[in-house]
């Protein structure tokens, strides 16, 4: 087997309206299809980011809260690259974001710092 490229992002919101919302007004994603499941009460919806990543982002009635501290097993965060991680953060804080302060990541020496969709769902802002 070999593996072209990840295909798409997965994510699971408490209410997908509010979710929709950051993924596509804040972060800039563009909703490609959405589609209402009545036999799950569950939306999905395709989004877009820059024409080549694709996050699914799901909502179920009353899905367990994500695990914190200690982190537990599965998908740690979801990092995004940008240009300049501090003008980053300080649109997101603009826009009433929860983020972390910045910091430099020990291994790359590049500049790092994280952020919480409305969830607590930990992203990540990566300097290029």
């Amino acid at each position: 087997m070999r593996i072209n490229k990840v295909h798409h992002i997965a994510l699971i919101g408490t209410d997908y309206a509010r979710s929709k919302a950051f993924y596509t007004e804040v972060l800039g994603f563009t909703l490609r299809s959405e589609v209402y499941r009545a036999e799950r009460d569950s939306w999905m919806g395709d989004f877009d980011l820059n024409g080549e990543y694709v996050l699914e982002l799901f909502s179920f009635p009353n899905p367990p809260k994500r695990s914190t501290g200690p982190e537990s097993t599965g998908l740690r965060h979801l990092a995004f690259q940008v240009d300049d991680v501090a003008a980053g953060l300080a649109e997101l804080a603009e826009k009433g974001v929860r983020c972390e302060e910045l910091r430099i990541d020990p291994h790359t020496g590049k500049r790092m710092a994280f952020f919480f969709d409305p969830d607590g769902q930990p992203l990540e802002l990566y300097e290029a």
